[in-house]
């Protein structure tokens, strides 16, 4: 049985990977800070080791406790904005991290690691849908910061052997009713979840930030795909280094763009909530559409992503409903 090292564990898009892997018969260890995670998340007899990927120490203790066969990362700040006024905060820890990471497995022979990429390492799109070789130019530090990381994982790959699937995902969403895990984030940035708040009361409307962009409707078009989805594309490309499979990057998103009055009328239909909401000036540097091509997933990984808006929504308002108040209630 296998031993996979999930580092971000505790967070959202990290502990439905860490469900998925146990279902699948892994052993799973969770490393997590819980600065922005929920220990309540980790699931399904995964070990939870509390420290921080930046401290070297700590990841040789679980490294030399337990036999890890492969990584998965999706540790990392995440906040655009925040990442524009304190860029420091986001290199510091996201690259940093994972510079302690790749260090550990080269100490203790780890060779594949599955690293949880962005779409904002493209920045302002040439053309849509994007795919893997076009243009990358992050237009904030976050993305920046994890470009910076694929390229580490290049050299890292070329001096030590390391193989990497750097996996560039658009936006995800939904939940996982049936092991009770879901999107619990302070402060709330996501779209879904914030409409999902509005049909539960907890806020007084969604704000549409510009309604004039060159669209169906007028509002930006982004890609959204399940959680659920979004994991097993993960555990599809750890399969895939195992097997010896070529590094590289790959693009993880539905294909289909949904605008953001699809998704406040989507949400409307399945809460049977009224959602106020209120049109706002636009937010600088929104696209007006975000669609990914998953071509090359489909034919190298083998992945089909499986669940629609609908499902997205439907989950996660399950989830939102039954925790009005994230993990804490």
């Amino acid at each position: 049985m296998k031993t996979i090292l999930v580092a971000g564990g505790a967070g959202y898009i990290g502990s439905h990977m860490s469900a998925l892997l146990t279902e699948k018969g892994y052993e799973v260890v969770v490393v997590d800070n819980l600065c922005t995670g929920h220990w309540q998340a980790v699931k399904g007899g995964a070990k939870l080791r509390v420290g921080d990927l930046r401290d070297g120490a700590f990841l040789d203790r679980v490294f030399s406790e337990f036999p890890i066969d492969g990584v998965i990362n999706f540790a990392a700040f995440s906040l655009v904005g925040e990442s524009v006024a304190d860029p420091l905060k986001y290199y510091g820890n996201n690259v940093s991290g994972s510079v302690s990471m790749l260090t550990a497995m080269k100490n203790h022979g780890v060779e594949n690691i599955v690293f949880s990429s962005t779409a904002a390492t493209y920045g302002e799109p040439e053309k849509q849908p994007i795919e893997e070789t076009d243009r990358t130019e992050p237009s904030n530090p976050y993305g920046a910061s994890k470009l910076a990381i694929e390229g580490l994982l290049k050299w890292s790959g070329r001096a030590y052997g390391i193989r990497y699937a750097a996996l560039r995902y658009f936006n995800a969403a939904g939940a996982n009713p049936e092991v009770e895990i879901g999107e619990d984030h302070y402060p709330e940035t996501h779209l879904i979840p914030i409409v999902l708040q509005c049909a539960l009361g907890k806020r007084d409307h969604v704000g549409i930030f510009g309604d004039d962009y060159p669209t169906a409707d007028g509002t930006c078009v982004r890609d959204y795909i399940h959680v659920r989805d979004l994991v097993s594309a993960h555990l599809l490309a750890l399969e895939y280094l195992d097997r010896g499979g070529e590094s590289g990057a790959f693009n993880l998103g539905s294909g289909d763009g949904y605008s953001v009055k699809e998704i406040i009328e989507t949400a409307r239909r399945v809460t049977g909530k009224p959602i106020s909401a209120v049109t706002e000036p636009r937010r600088a540097g929104d696209p007006s559409v975000l669609i990914a091509s998953n071509k090359k997933a489909r034919e190298v990984l083998g992945w089909t992503p499986e669940r629609g808006l609908e499902k997205i929504i439907s989950d996660a308002w399950a989830w939102h409903s039954g925790h009005p108040n994230g993990y804490e209630g």
